[in-house]
């Protein structure tokens, strides 16, 4: 093979790597009192810095995405209400090697789940699905 020929190869093969090569990301659509967000989550190796995030005052959420920028390990959900002392876990769930959808439905890993607060008659509902994000 000519050096003009490797230089092009080469240059091809890491053009198609980086092509092919999106992080997993983890995307919520989260519901409460009538206000939606949507919500990424990106790929870590250590889940004791994954912060919560706060969800309209009555609620947190915590999404934790274990893995690389090639796969997913397991991803944990965490859902709590805040009392007046402190964060309440009412829900925690957890996915074990989940493979990247091809849809963007978002609820296609978790299906849509509905927390309810132990007072006050308060709810919300999240969906996520595990998507194939950009490089």
């Amino acid at each position: 093979m000519t050096p003009a020929l490797m230089s092009i190869a080469v240059l091809l093969s890491s053009t198609f790597s980086i092509g092919t090569l999106a992080a997993p990301i983890l995307r919520c659509l989260i519901s409460q009192g009538g206000t939606d967000q949507i919500l990424d989550f990106k790929p870590v190796t250590d889940p004791y810095f994954v912060s919560s995030i706060n969800i309209r005052d009555n609620f947190r959420f915590k999404a934790v995405v274990i893995g690389d920028a090639q796969s997913v390990s397991y991803v944990k959900l965490y859902s709590y209400y805040h009392s007046r002392r402190q964060p309440v876990l009412l829900h925690q769930v957890r996915y074990l090697s989940p493979a990247v959808e091809i849809t963007e439905k978002f609820d296609a890993l978790t299906g849509t789940n509905t927390v309810y607060s132990p007072n006050l008659e308060r709810e919300f509902q999240y969906g996520c699905a595990l998507i194939e994000g950009n490089p």
